[in-house]
């Protein structure tokens, strides 16, 4: 496999491990990309940019990056926090009045980016016309019951997500997030990043689709065999697991050019592993062509837990804050700093306040995991390995 990129000195077990994931755990085509403190030490790539082509991997590739979309997106509601334009503790009916109905006017900003709001299903799930339209997608959640008392659990709210964010950044900036996103995260950062991929650029994107399950023996990689409840709730239909994922029914074809344009933030936005890496790191502090995006007190906020322990949907511990999530056994990142977001079947991106660290990983081979995949552990415990001076 012909790796193409730079890496820094000091920086090459990072460049190995990604090598080894596809000698070894079955991948096609995928970038990954590191900065440490501000600057990029690592920009690699490799492989097919689709899982099922031979055309090459090129320096522009991107791809859908499923719900580590929701890292970038997490950003929306801080920033407008930061500059004194939304209430973390108010009730998101002050913002957005329809969200109060069905027992929901309790429900705080706070709690809705927590994953506590209640609402990961739908009763009725959307077509993906319906899904992609922003009227019709957050009248539906506006007037969704929750299936628990709001702020007493937490549960991921896998695909509601993007209508609970979109519905609020909407009604306090009269922008949808996919704009807001361009206009003041993408734009001035520079960045190969789309919520709502315009045509313009959707040559560049390669094709996802499922790869073997392979992981060689010994690999250290976190072993995460489903306990049979949580194999059993991705079967049910009933299950609060299956209907979390099931809100956009029939399933969406990731590959298909509606999905990549809808401006779904919790599960269609598409990057380059550069891009994920870069916005990371300007969360941390400058980085080269443009100024830090979050202040010291923004920077706390990103990485306070705010939700932790047994999660409904996903029946396994989980943590999250303010919309990131945050590093735990489910779903390891660098350190007990980390904040970030991976992506259903591969792709994931993060910050490291304690080691100055900023990760983006992309791929288009798709496997079964939710959490912690185990190709974007290897390069994770690789750049751990030299933070920490035992590579």
């Amino acid at each position: 496999m012909d790796v193409q990129g730079t890496v820094a000195a000091g920086w090459e077990p990072v460049r190995d491990a990604f090598l080894r994931n596809f000698e070894q755990r079955g991948e096609r085509g995928a970038a990954v990309t590191v900065h440490h403190d501000g600057a990029k030490v690592v920009d690699v790539w490799a492989g097919a940019r689709d899982v099922d082509g031979e055309t090459p991997w090129t320096e522009d590739t991107a791809q859908v990056v499923r719900s580590a979309t929701k890292g970038v997106a997490a950003a929306v509601p801080l920033l407008l926090h930061q500059r004194g334009l939304l209430d973390l503790d108010a009730p998101v009916a002050a913002y957005w009045p329809e969200f109060k109905a069905a027992g929901k006017d309790g429900v705080t900003v706070r709690q809705l980016l927590a994953h506590r709001a209640g609402v990961p299903v739908l009763d009725r799930p959307l077509t993906l016309a319906e899904a992609v339209d922003l009227e019709t997608a957050t009248r539906a959640i506006a007037a969704q019951a929750p299936v628990w008392e709001p702020g007493t659990a937490h549960g991921y709210h896998a695909h509601t997500f993007s209508w609970l964010l979109s519905g609020l950044v909407h009604r306090v900036t009269g922008r949808t997030i996919g704009r807001w996103v361009a206009e003041e995260i993408t734009g001035p950062l520079g960045l190969d990043l789309w919520i709502g991929l315009p045509d313009a650029e959707a040559h560049r994107v390669g094709r996802l689709g499922p790869v073997e399950e392979i992981e060689p023996p010994g690999s250290g990689a976190l072993k995460l065999r489903p306990k049979r409840s949580v194999t059993e709730a991705y079967k049910d239909p009933n299950s609060l697991t299956r209907r979390a994922f099931g809100v956009i029914d029939p399933k969406p074809d990731e590959n298909d050019p509606v999905y990549r344009a809808a401006e779904l933030p919790g599960s269609a936005g598409v990057a380059t592993a550069r891009a994920l890496s870069r916005f990371y790191a300007a969360t941390l502090g400058p980085v080269a062509g443009a100024e830090r995006l979050f202040t010291p007190d923004t920077l706390t906020l990103a990485r306070t837990e705010e939700s932790a322990g047994a999660d409904k949907v996903l029946l396994v511990g989980t943590r999250f804050g303010l919309g990131h999530m945050l590093h735990g056994p489910a779903s390891p990142l660098l350190g007990p700093s980390s904040y970030g977001h991976p992506g259903r079947g591969g792709s994931l991106g993060f910050a490291d306040p304690d080691a100055g660290i900023a990760f983006g990983y992309v791929t288009n081979g798709m496997r079964k995991t939710v959490t912690a995949d185990p190709r974007a552990q290897a390069l994770v415990r690789a750049v751990g390995s030299v933070v920490n001076g035992t590579a």
